[in-house]
């Protein structure tokens, strides 16, 4: 990824630039007089991680760029919400997250996935998981450790928006339920679902490319 230059720049209004529907709370966060040094020495070094996450969900490396350099733009605009002490990566892919489905997700345009009710698939994923880990392993795991990295991260690439947010927010960064929950704006057990569903997806696809490849792991030997 090329070296970014982020600079604070006028002409955001108020409405795309808010991150929430809540009122904006006091001014409690990184101080004028510090915004910058703190930018420069804290939020600089999730650029590479922020990147790689918006090269996921867009799939186009001219957008992913976009994405990041917007996302920056407000976390530097934004620096005054920012309470320091807490989690400014989780913070940042929050704004990332946000500005990628602002930008780029229509609701229109998004596959529907048929599936069972949340409920009774968090049910059914809480009991596979557990089923997994009596035998030393996880869902996800038993099926993806027999393919090649670049086969996953294709197929991730390939799911439907919301699943592909939801695995790349906990499989690749691994940030924990609360924290995607927190990112996205959703419950926790709807995090769990849409991981549910994201992974039963991946390992479909990935089952499905193997088979057409004539190959039943994954990894050719």
């Amino acid at each position: 990824m090329p070296v970014m230059t982020v600079v604070p720049t006028p002409g955001y209004s108020q409405s795309v630039m808010t991150l929430s529907e809540s009122p904006r709370p006091p001014r409690t966060g990184v101080p004028v007089e510090e915004r910058e040094s703190f930018f420069e020495r804290e939020v600089m070094q999730h650029l590479d991680a922020l990147y790689r996450t918006a090269l996921r969900m867009t799939r186009n490396p001219q957008d992913a760029e976009d994405l990041v350099q917007e996302t920056m733009l407000r976390a530097f605009r934004f620096l005054d919400r920012f309470e320091p002490g807490t989690n400014l990566r989780a913070w940042l892919f929050k704004i990332l997250t946000n500005t990628y489905i602002n930008r780029y997700r229509k609701a229109s345009s998004e596959p529907r996935v048929d599936s069972l009710d949340d409920s009774e698939e968090l049910s059914l994923y809480r009991y596979l998981d557990s089923e997994a880990a009596s035998r030393g392993g996880s869902v996800e795991a038993q099926v993806l450790d027999r393919f090649a990295e670049q086969d996953i991260k294709t197929a991730i690439e390939a799911l439907p928006p919301q699943y592909r947010i939801t695995v790349l927010l906990a499989d690749v960064e691994g940030f924990s339920y609360n924290d995607i929950a927190e990112i996205t704006n959703v419950k926790k057990g709807t995090v769990m679902s849409r991981l549910f569903r994201g992974r039963r997806l991946l390992q479909k696809a990935l089952v499905d490319q193997a088979r057409s490849a004539g190959f039943a792991g994954g990894k050719q030997s």
